[in-house]
Parts: structure tokens; C-alpha cells; sequence
């Protein structure tokens, strides 16, 4: 009774915090959960008592309509039933059909109390499979039943976070690492399936002895009999709890029998820890890492040829615009590798023959630069690299027997996602501006030749992080870089989702604060289970995304052979009037400035959005020093996709006294706007809140929402075919046509 009476607390101040009541201690905020998981951890027998304490809290919020405690209790409840040791078959039915009332609902209830019915319906089948299936697919474990791989990716930008809170993380991520060898996961996936559902008749420690003392040959044998087992139970539409742990009873008696019975007297439930996850912390500081890195995830570069052999590939391959006309897709192209020309002569063995004379001649007239320097590629560019990567699960084979006529080809197995990418962001709004370029980058690659679109399935996470002090690349235009100016992302999110709120924007001064903690026995016991913990319960628990809207700018620069750049944009545009360079120029500003004011003209062109969805183009001009753009909604209630455009205009005003100016805020709502300084003054434009992300001498731009390149593709392609066809007809209607970039968080946006 005193044990549930403190976990019944312990959850009570959990939900008081939900309502805003933070605990009186503030460095308590966002561990409540944490210290929660921690005590049953201590203690295995208690995930009963909490379970069931959750579950009559979740029935009590759903009679008193107190809906916001719904999606945390819920996500409090499914992590401690995957952890547990052992659930009952009636407590596993109260929380199952507590999640078919949640289909009732709106979004993000039904949707997260769908996925939830799906595991338990499983679960209560085959007890310890979303321990199991959690275990394999993020220690990369080989199972043929179950071929999942997840890795966690963690980037944080080393100009944006200080070399303390850097090097806390690697010490943090790689000590997380050091006790998971693959034997040590196998002994747990199996541990904890024979106490799943054996229950209170397992000898938990017998069993630890037993695997302990075998090779590792046997070991494995075991684990993929276990496994088979689970899986084939979870699968099965008939299966019955029954014979899942009469199986399961086989296996067990099998591993122990090496030990005489009666050695050791059960012990009761014990825990199964559950492995941190694999992740990998890098520090972002190439353009296309991200790219690099998941490449790498799915085809490792020991896993195909040397690079002198790639390299020595894209030296004789030939490079073709395949995609000329899709002014998205306008960077270097190539076209697949191909190993079979066809011909049906064209045996293997003819391209052991020597080369014909003529050869070196035709190889010479061919086009060639001259005067450049020949840069050596990277092997990760390669097509045969590339092409060498489809060779996984579910991939077509790279050369095919010769077909016979009158028989039907055979059916190309589909590509199947078996591996998923799991991108933690930890810094500012600044490390999302990246993120957004390098994910616009990411889909033009996919767009002009599909490697990872079909085999990886990609998940963004963002934790805010800043220091202390603001960073010297703070942007310098700025008039406020304090810590709410720099994360407005994550203050959204906060508002969209009180848990991610509660668990993850506390994190954003406490990282920084258990970097610069003086060592001590104390210092390492919290931080290294502690921010691990939290990145991997968000990690695991976290599977709503919320999608932003990127938007595309063109700038044109009063240097007429200048070419137009292109970029993108996520949080915010920021302009300001540019410094005169020239005397000339500089007794012209003067003599401006005291006629009409500081500043500079400008004509503006949008498209107004109003709530009925309607084109209401509008122009208007001004005198301005600079305007802001903001991406993010200021107001939950905002719900419009929009740009909220702030210009500071100038107002002549004619007194007795004299000519005097003053500002005004002139506000409007888009998604298309161009502006263009009408005398040619030039003015600088910031994307982003990044100093270095700042285009100089620009005189026009052009902003509105950033497309998706494959949209850009197909509508391209279809043009071709129908040239007075405006709207978009075929395929290209079904497509999504803006670029989103979706973060997750544990409940999305709750309407």
C-alpha cells in the first residue's frame, strides 16, 4: 500500500505540471518522468502497480474530459508495459480497450490510440514482442524474421553550441555504447521473452547462468529461436496466449537443460534492462554530411569496393542531362550505371577482349575540359557505390539470366524500408535553417536518381539547446537574440504539445548547465543516464510529426552579371537597409534622408491571404528600413500556412515645426511576395537568424512556399505533353506539391 501510494503521488505531481504548476524545486523540471522510470527500473515487480495506477487515471481524464492528460499518461503507460518483465493478460485488456475509445476522438487521439491497439493487440498474443522487436531493430541485430535496422543520428553545429556542451554529448553518447555487445542484447531479448510469458514459473537467474556459460554460436541459435517463435505468434490471426508460452516452455527447458533441475529456487520477477539505442554523435560541418551519413547507414563503404575502383568508374562514365527542362533538379545529373547493354551477343567474356585500335581515337574526339583541375571524387558519389547498395534485402539482382521466349518474367520483389533514420537536432532555430537546406538538397538528389527514398524511412527529432551567453554568430541585424528569439520553433511545439513542453524544451538551459558541472561522482550518475534516457524515450515515444512549411527565396543582386541565388528559408527573413559604399553614393543617401527620410523605396507585390483561400494580388510603395518575415505562427490559434510579414515604413510628417518621420508597422499575411528597391539601393537579406546564411548587395527577391522537387518533375513532365495545360492534371494531382518538413514530437498538434 505505501509503495502504490507513492507511485500514485509521484503520477498526481506529474499531471499538476501538465496544468502548469511546476514543482517548487525548478531543476525538478522534466525529470518527473524520468524519476518515475527510474523507481520502477529499480524495482521491476512495481510495473504492475503502475500500470495499473495509469490505467485508472486515463479512464478518470477521459469521464472528466480532461483530454490533455490523455496522450502523456498513455505515453507514460506503453513504456513502462514494454519495459515490464511481465503484464497480465487482464490489465493488457483494460489498456486495449481503453485505445479503441480513443478512435472516437479527433486527431492526434485516434491516431496514436490506433497504433497503440495494434502493438497491444500483439503484445497480448505474444508478451515481450515490442521489447523484442524494439531491441533488434535499434542494436541492428540480424533476424530474419524481423529484418528492421534503426539508428539515431544526432547533429549539433560546432560554431552554434559551445566545445563543452559538445564534448559532454560524445562522453554522454559514447559511454551509453560501451556495455551493448550483441551477445549481451541476444541474452536480454530472450531473458525477457521467457519471463514475458512464463511469468512467475521462469528462473530468471538459472537462465542467465546458462546463457552465460555457452558459446556464442549457441547463443545465437537460441535468440533466432526465440524469435521465431514470438514473431510467428504476433503474426499468426489464431494464435493463442496459451500456445505462444507452451512454445516458448520448450525453448526455455532446451537452454536449461545443461543445468540439473532444483540448482537454484526462483527468484521472483527480475528486470531486463533495455539497451540504449545505437547513436552517433556528429558534429555538422560539411553541406551534404547528412546525406553522407545516411548513405553510409544503409550501404557501409567496408560492404562495397575499394574507392580507387569508384573513383575509376566516374572517370569513364559519361554524364547525361536527363532532367534538362526541371528547373528544381538544375545541379550535376547522372544517369544509372548500367551493366547489360541488351544485345543478346553481348556476352561477359567480351569485355575481357582487348580494345580496338581505334579506341583512343574515338576516346579523343569525345569533349574534354581543359585547364581545371581534376578533383578525385568522393566514393560515396559512385554509381557503381550507389548501384552496389541496391544489392540489400528486397533489391533487384544486379545481372539476370538470359529470359527464354514464352515464359512469363518473374515479378521484381517491391523495396521494402527496412531501415530507419532517426535525425535529433540539438541547438537553436539557426541548426533548423540547415536542416531545412539540407533536406531541399536531400529530395533534389532523390528526385534526379531514387537511392534512399525506398529504403529508408526518415525521422526528424529537435531538442533546443542554448548557452549561456549569446554565440558570437549571433546574427548581428538583430535587435533581440535572447533565448525566445532563437527558438521559436521549439515554443511552438511546446504550445502544440504540453509533453514535449513538460519533457523535452526543459532540456534547452539544463544540457547546457550539466556540461559546465564541475566533475564529480555525482555529476556523471545524472548525466550520463539522464540525457541519454530523455533523447531515447523521445526517440521511442515520439512518432507525431508536425510539418512546417519550407519557403523558397531568389535574390537578384544590383550586379547585373551576377547571377540570381536561390535558397531556402524555414523560421525567418530579415532585411535591412545597406550601408552606402561610394562618396557618391554617400552624398546622395545624405541629401535622400533628409528629403524623405531614412531608408529606402521600395515597391511591394504580394498575394494577401484571406481565410476564404481566394488570389488577391496587391502592389504597394514605400519608404522602408528593413522588414521581418516570420514562418512560425506567433499564436497557436494561427493555423493559416502563411508568412507574417512586419515592415517598418517610413511616415513623412508635415508640423509647424518642421519635417519630421516616424515608424510605423505595416503588417500583412502571404505566401508570395516580391520586393524590389526602386532606386537601386542595395540592402542585405538574412536567412534564418544565421550571420552566415546573409546575402549582401541584393536589390530584388522573390519569397514563396518551397515546392517538392518531385512535384517539380512531374508537372515538368507533364507540361511537355499538354503545353496549354496550367492546372495540374495525371499524377500530378495526387502529389504533394510543397516541401514540409516534419519534426516529431509525442502528440503532434492537439486541436
Amino acid at each position: 500500500a505505501e509503495v502504490e501510494s507513492d507511485i500514485l503521488r509521484r503520477v498526481r505531481t506529474l499531471l499538476r505540471e501538465l496544468d502548469g504548476h511546476h514543482p517548487a524545486c525548478q531543476c525538478d523540471r522534466g525529470m518527473l518522468r524520468w524519476t518515475l522510470h527510474k523507481k520502477i527500473d529499480q524495482n521491476p515487480s512495481n510495473s504492475s502497480i503502475l500500470v495499473r495506477i495509469l490505467v485508472k487515471e486515463l479512464e478518470r481524464a477521459e469521464r472528466g474530459d480532461f483530454r490533455h492528460y490523455i496522450i502523456p499518461l498513455l505515453h507514460t503507460l506503453m513504456y513502462t508495459l514494454i519495459k515490464a518483465p511481465c503484464i497480465s493478460d487482464e490489465l493488457c485488456s483494460r489498456v486495449y480497450d481503453f485505445c479503441k475509445k480513443l478512435l472516437t476522438l479527433p486527431k492526434p487521439f485516434c491516431t496514436i490510440g490506433l497504433d497503440y491497439a495494434v502493438r497491444l493487440k500483439m503484445e497480448r498474443t505474444a508478451p515481450g514482442m515490442l521489447y523484442q522487436r524494439m531491441v533488434i531493430s535499434e542494436q541492428s541485430l540480424k533476424s530474419d524474421p524481423y529484418p528492421y535496422q534503426e539508428k539515431i543520428f544526432i547533429f549539433a553545429d560546432p560554431e552554434l553550441l559551445s566545445k563543452a556542451i559538445c564534448n559532454a554529448l560524445v562522453t554522454d553518447t559514447e559511454a551509453a555504447q560501451v556495455s551493448q555487445s550483441p551477445r549481451a542484447c541476444m541474452c536480454y531479448v530472450i531473458i525477457h521473452a521467457m519471463q514475458a510469458a512464463l511469468g512467475e514459473g521462469c528462473d530468471v537467474s538459472g537462465l542467465k547462468r546458462s546463457l552465460q556459460d555457452m558459446p556464442m554460436s549457441d547463443v545465437e541459435h537460441w535468440f533466432r529461436q526465440v524469435v521465431a517463435a514470438v514473431e510467428c505468434a504476433g503474426n499468426e490471426a489464431s494464435a493463442d496466449r496459451g500456445q505462444h508460452a507452451a512454445r516458448l516452455e520448450k525453448i526455455y527447458c532446451a537452454v536449461l537443460s545443461s543445468l540439473q533441475a532444483g540448482d537454484a529456487p526462483l527468484g521472483g520477477m527480475q528486470g531486463t534492462p533495455l539497451p540504449n539505442p545505437s547513436i552517433s554523435f556528429h558534429l555538422w560541418t560539411e553541406d551534404d554530411q547528412l546525406w553522407k551519413e545516411l548513405v553510409l547507414f544503409i550501404r557501409p563503404l567496408s560492404q562495397s569496393c575499394e574507392p580507387d575502383c569508384l573513383s575509376q568508374d566516374l572517370d569513364n562514365f559519361e554524364i547525361q542531362d536527363i532532367i534538362s527542362d526541371c528547373e528544381c533538379c538544375e545541379q550535376t545529373r547522372f544517369s544509372v550505371l548500367s551493366t547489360d547493354s541488351g544485345i543478346e551477343r553481348d556476352l561477359p567474356a567480351a569485355a575481357e577482349e582487348p580494345f580496338a585500335p581505334c579506341s583512343t581515337e574515338i576516346e579523343q574526339s569525345r569533349l574534354q575540359r581543359k585547364g581545371g583541375i581534376k578533383k578525385k571524387p568522393s566514393p560515396l558519389e559512385s554509381m557503381a557505390f550507389l548501384q552496389a547498395g541496391c544489392n540489400g534485402p528486397g533489391a533487384k539482382p544486379p545481372a539476370k539470366p538470359q529470359r527464354r521466349p514464352g515464359i512469363p518474367p518473374e515479378p521484381a520483389a517491391p523495396l521494402q524500408r527496412l531501415h530507419t533514420a532517426r535525425i535529433v537536432l540539438l541547438g537553436d532555430d539557426r541548426i533548423l535553417g540547415r536542416l531545412a537546406q539540407a533536406y531541399h538538397s536531400l529530395r533534389k538528389r532523390e528526385t534526379r536518381r531514387v537511392f534512399l527514398t525506398p529504403r529508408l524511412n526518415l525521422q526528424f527529432y529537435y531538442i533546443p539547446v542554448v548557452t549561456g551567453q549569446p554565440n558570437t554568430l549571433a546574427v548581428a541585424d538583430h535587435a533581440a537574440t535572447g533565448h525566445e528569439e532563437l527558438c521559436e520553433v521549439a515554443r511552438y511545439l511546446g504550445r502544440a504539445d504540453p509533453w514535449y513542453e513538460s519533457n523535452i524544451n526543459t532540456l534547452c538551459h539544463m544540457i547546457p548547465k550539466l556540461a559546465t558541472m564541475p566533475s564529480s561522482p555525482s555529476k556523471h550518475l545524472v548525466t550520463d543516464l539522464f540525457i541519454t534516457d530523455v533523447i531515447a524515450y523521445y526517440v521511442r515515444m515520439g512518432i507525431q510529426p508536425v510539418c512546417f512549411q519550407v519557403y523558397a527565396v531568389k535574390v537578384f543582386f544590383n550586379d547585373p552579371a551576377q547571377e540570381p541565388a536561390e535558397d531556402v528559408f524555414l523560421t525567418e527573413l530579415r532585411t535591412q537597409v545597406q550601408e552606402s559604399i561610394s562618396h557618391r553614393e554617400l552624398s546622395m543617401t545624405k541629401k535622400k534622408t533628409t528629403l524623405d527620410g531614412p531608408g529606402i523605396d521600395l515597391t511591394v507585390t504580394y498575394r494577401k491571404v484571406v481565410v476564404s483561400d481566394r488570389a488577391k494580388e496587391l502592389a504597394m510603395s514605400l519608404r522602408s528600413t528593413g522588414l521581418v518575415m516570420k514562418a512560425i505562427p506567433a499564436d497557436e490559434a494561427e493555423d493559416m500556412v502563411c508568412l507574417n510579414v512586419n515592415i517598418a515604413e517610413i511616415v513623412r510628417i508635415n508640423n509647424l515645426s518642421g519635417r519630421s518621420f516616424s515608424t510605423v508597422a505595416n503588417r500583412l499575411k502571404t505566401r508570395n511576395i516580391k520586393i524590389r528597391s526602386t532606386e537601386q539601393r542595395p540592402f542585405t537579406v538574412c536567412l534564418d537568424k544565421d550571420s552566415r546564411r546573409a546575402y549582401r548587395n541584393v536589390i530584388s527577391m522573390e519569397v514563396s512556399p518551397c515546392l517538392e522537387p518531385s512535384y517539380c518533375l512531374q508537372k515538368t513532365r507533364t507540361m511537355k505533353f499538354s503545353l496549354h495545360e496550367t492546372e495540374d492534371v495525371g499524377l500530378v494531382k495526387y502529389m504533394p506539391k510543397s516541401l514540409l518538413l516534419p519534426i516529431n514530437t509525442f502528440a503532434g498538434i492537439i486541436q
